[in-house]
């Protein structure tokens, strides 16, 4: 049985200082650039303190409140992927000898004990599938687990729901169900606070903390309750692999023709795309180079290019290949769909596609899903 204590809301300077004086980095959501990103912290006057996020297909804005909560966002453009899966880093380099000779030097992966506040139950999910692949596989990524073997993770339950969450569809939010150290439940007054591992433990019994009442505890399970029904998308009954496969051909991916710009932002704000590129950068005098690996997207059309053709030359095929393996073929490699339900890829769309929308016209018959295009035009 959990033991849930009550951190004072004055009191959680000392979560801070306990962190730091274990020796960790402490992370945590700031405002930067009209956004929510996870930073260095060291004081609680960094944290985003009332404010809000407004989101939509297309849209994100912050609003500043007197409510003085420090979580009463939701999600930001990050989840914790830059923190594990590093956007580029060097995998080996070379340098040319004086006799002509190559040596080549493994650069080995570096990770400091870090720990990261405010981490919601939908990243927590897309962890979890990134530690299947790049942990649990048969070649595990040394990067990767020099990293995450060093985070310890301050998950937040969530009181609230922006218009584009559907974890709840996906059933991995709002609450925090599994891979975190500490969570916390936030209240008016405090902190609803419970620890899932020996770490985490440890850092809770450097706390100041009381035993939680039950009106506390209820209050949390309430706005756990509110936030699971101020969402309202939801995805296509029934199984999703078989209906994209039946959908290869469905004439609705071509609506997405004068829509998907193919930037790529939707795959970039995913907690769980894990594409990947490998290039090679040469020093100006030919000496030296070094072999990077760095994010990539299934939207670039180099993504499909083999052998001098590129095989996803149009915009509607990469867009059916990121949602036919997203929904779909995830489930055969990972045993589940790669989409937590974070709405991270609605909000930043820069069009506003809706990959709720989308399912739901592939899954309707050809006619009816092009009765009407997503924004309530008529499909030409």
């Amino acid at each position: 049985m959990k033991v849930h204590h009550f951190l004072a809301r004055d009191r959680f300077q000392t979560l801070l200082d306990a962190l730091g004086a274990a020796g960790y980095e402490v992370i945590g959501p700031q405002v930067r650039d009209h956004a929510i990103v996870f930073a260095p912290l060291s004081r609680v006057g960094e944290l985003p303190e009332g404010i809000l996020d407004e989101q939509a297909p297309g849209r994100y804005r912050l609003e500043l409140t007197d409510s003085g909560r420090l979580f009463d966002w939701t999600t930001g453009p990050q989840a914790i992927k830059p923190l594990t899966f590093a956007p580029r880093e060097t995998l080996w380099t070379s340098e040319r000898q004086p006799n002509g000779r190559l040596v080549f030097r493994e650069r080995p992966p570096e990770a400091q004990p870090t720990a990261v506040i405010g981490v919601r139950a939908c990243d927590l999910a897309a962890l979890s599938i990134h530690d299947r692949h790049f942990l649990h596989d048969a070649h595990p990524d040394p990067h990767y687990r020099e990293r995450r073997r060093n985070l310890l993770l301050v998950a937040v339950n969530c009181q609230r729901s922006a218009a584009t969450c559907f974890c709840t569809a996906t059933g991995d939010g709002p609450r925090v169900q599994h891979g975190y150290d500490l969570a916390l439940s936030e209240l008016d007054d405090g902190f609803v606070v419970e620890a899932h591992t020996r770490e985490g433990q440890a850092i809770l019994d450097a706390l100041e903390t009381t035993p939680a009442r039950h009106d506390q505890l209820e209050q949390v399970e309430a706005g756990l309750e509110r936030a699971s029904a101020q969402q309202t998308r939801r995805l296509p009954e029934g199984a999703l692999p078989e209906l994209l496969q039946a959908a290869v051909e469905h004439p609705h991916w071509q609506s997405l023709n004068d829509r998907c710009l193919t930037c790529g932002n939707c795959t970039a704000v995913c907690p769980t795309c894990f594409c990947q590129t490998h290039v090679d950068a040469l020093s100006l005098d030919g000496q030296t180079a070094s072999h990077d690996r760095q994010w990539a997207s299934c939207f670039d059309p180099d993504h499909s290019y083999i052998h001098g053709s590129v095989i996803r030359a149009e915009r509607p095929q990469r867009y059916r290949q990121w949602l036919t393996h997203k929904f779909g073929t995830w489930v055969e490699q990972y045993g589940r769909s790669g989409c937590v339900g974070c709405g991270r890829c609605i909000a930043w769309c820069p069009v506003g596609i809706d990959v709720t929308e989308e399912l739901d016209a592939l899954s309707k018959a050809p006619d009816d899903a092009l009765a009407k295009a997503p924004d309530g035009e008529e499909t030409p």
